[in-house]
């Protein structure tokens, strides 16, 4: 089947900001394999696996450890494509969300957005985010920067800030979390919670959009049920990534075994070992492939000691973690920091 897709226009959006802030764009387009030119028109589309290889590389350039919590203040939703015009003819921004939970495959395949019933707030809701493709290896990045995109979004359509209730995010707890706080403006923030989610009172949800035209709503939802009804179905993930996903929820200051991945996924160990090895890895393979990318990822963490690092990856000496790291990318954490 074919792999997981977004529109074009969402890498493009990300390549644009981090030119303006420094990054050398055509270097970026060459490092991640994307051409410009084999892609053109506003529906095109591209592997979400494109856009997860220049995440870590954009951090990196512009310099910027929190650009993924500051993106949404940085473009122009007009330019985010189809999605971006049903919001903005939809009547209110509980309409929006609506809508943006019916297209959301439009924008990207591999989160799925929904909305449930929000007890705390009488007539709010929950809006969740859930990352379904296996693509998604940096689903940090993916969802703060979904977040910052959603909330930006809001307050253009509105004229004023949209500033949720309370937010859920399905990841460690930073060192600091001032930059979070600022970024989706309430310091109601919780961390490590099994799915991201932002909360909406009713009066949020009530409030209308700016200049919707209710004449070209209909045009615009239109084109949009055409392109997600052109969209392939999600891929079922394979079992080694079943077993990466097992390893990602587990490994929090503690190593995952085989038994209790295994446990978790209903299989036997001895089931599990030989099936990972029809399909040409072995659960240490697995391990430390997960191992090394979050490594990559929390060493990108300003706030964390590289002790606190090779705590969450559930290594009880730095002095390990330092010389696996080495192993896997040949340099120390220092330098890789630096």
């Amino acid at each position: 089947m074919p792999p997981d897709t977004l529109a074009v226009s969402s890498l493009n959006m990300l390549l644009w900001v981090a030119g303006q802030h420094g990054a050398d764009v055509p270097a970026l387009s060459q490092a991640i394999g994307f051409d410009p030119a084999t892609t053109a028109g506003p529906d095109a589309r591209v592997p979400i696996a494109t856009i997860q290889r220049l995440w870590p590389l954009v951090m990196d350039a512009t310099r910027d450890p929190y650009f993924d919590l500051h993106l949404g203040g940085y473009i122009n939703f007009a330019t985010a494509g189809t999605l971006a015009y049903v919001l903005m003819h939809a009547p209110t921004v509980g309409a929006a969300i609506t809508q943006l939970c019916r297209y959301q495959d439009v924008a990207c395949q591999g989160v799925r957005t929904f909305q449930t019933p929000a007890p705390e707030w009488p007539g709010g809701i929950w809006l969740t985010l859930e990352l379904t493709s296996p693509a998604i290896v940096h689903p940090q990045y993916v969802l703060n920067s979904e977040l910052s995109v959603y909330l930006a979004a809001f307050a253009t359509l509105t004229g004023q800030l949209v500033a949720p209730q309370a937010v859920r995010l399905a990841y460690p707890r930073p060192a600091d979390t001032r930059e979070h706080e600022a970024a989706f403006g309430t310091a109601n923030l919780e961390f490590d919670t099994p799915l991201t989610q932002v909360a909406f009172d009713a009066a949020a949800l009530a409030l209308p959009v700016l200049h919707a035209n209710p004449a070209l709503f209909p045009l615009f939802e239109q084109h949009a049920a055409a392109l997600l009804a052109q969209l392939p179905t999600h891929q079922p993930p394979t079992l080694a990534e079943r077993v990466r996903g097992e390893i990602v929820r587990q490994l929090k200051g503690e190593l995952p075994t085989l038994t209790t991945v295994a446990a978790q996924l209903c299989l036997g160990v001895r089931t599990l070992q030989l099936k990972l090895k029809e399909a040409g890895h072995t659960y240490q393979q697995l391990l430390d492939n997960v191992r090394s990318d979050l490594a990559q990822r929390h060493l990108r963490e300003p706030h964390l000691s590289i002790t606190d690092v090779a705590f969450l990856l559930g290594y009880s000496e730095p002095s390990v973690f330092v010389r696996s790291f080495k192993k896997w990318t040949g340099q120390t954490p220092g330098a890789f920091r630096r």
